[in-house]
């Protein structure tokens, strides 16, 4: 089903977000030599939606965002804006440095806190849900990718492949990302919680 212009919203004022996403979107889909409606057939988003999107006028939700980037055969990261490679023994990325990922409807947030993405073949991100807030069931990733989770503060739902668990504030989980997932905060209480995306080659 083709995604439809309503479920993306206005921008917030002064946020750069759909900008950046935006220009990413379009250089990656050149790169690759896609057209827009090309690149809406894999990501089953409106042909006119992605207009919108790479000209920076719509932010898109996280769901809008993630068909986007598997589509492309990139992260989101990557659409976001990964810091740049960085060699050395140590690399310090700031708080206030962090690529963050806002979905304009729900407010959910995704803080990209690896200081060097990629590195040993795993990323990491954490995730703010607010009450009440679903992420709505994310694409598959690449058979091999692998996601661990753990709970800092509230209650989190994941949903993998038809199974749910719930998780508290201290508790971890391990799954294979390989089909549908997505997580949800049922709760009158915000949800904080790590995630560890890992690679095998």
């Amino acid at each position: 089903m083709v995604e439809q212009d309503g479920n993306a919203a206005e921008p917030q004022q002064g946020d750069d977000l759909a900008g950046a996403f935006g220009g990413n979107v379009r250089r990656r889909r050149e790169e690759a030599g896609l057209t827009l409606e090309q690149l809406s057939t894999r990501s089953s988003v409106s042909r006119a939606m992605l207009s919108k999107v790479e000209r920076g006028e719509k932010s898109p939700t996280i769901g809008v965002a993630s068909r986007i980037a598997h589509a492309l055969g990139a992260s989101l990261s990557d659409l976001v804006g990964a810091p740049a490679a960085a060699s050395g023994v140590a690399v310090v990325m700031r708080k206030s440095e962090r690529p963050v990922f806002r979905d304009p409807e729900t407010g959910f947030e995704r803080h990209m806190v690896s200081a060097a993405p990629g590195a040993g073949g795993a990323e990491m991100v954490v995730h703010y849900l607010p009450a009440q807030v679903s992420t709505g069931l994310l694409p598959a990733y690449p058979p091999g990718t692998e996601k661990q989770i753990v709970v800092l503060d509230g209650t989190l739902t994941v949903a993998i492949g038809g199974i749910s668990e719930t998780l508290d504030a201290g508790d971890s989980l391990f799954f294979q990302a390989h089909a549908d997932h997505g997580f949800a905060n049922r709760t009158n209480a915000p949800c904080e919680y790590i995630m560890v995306i890992s690679r095998r080659t």
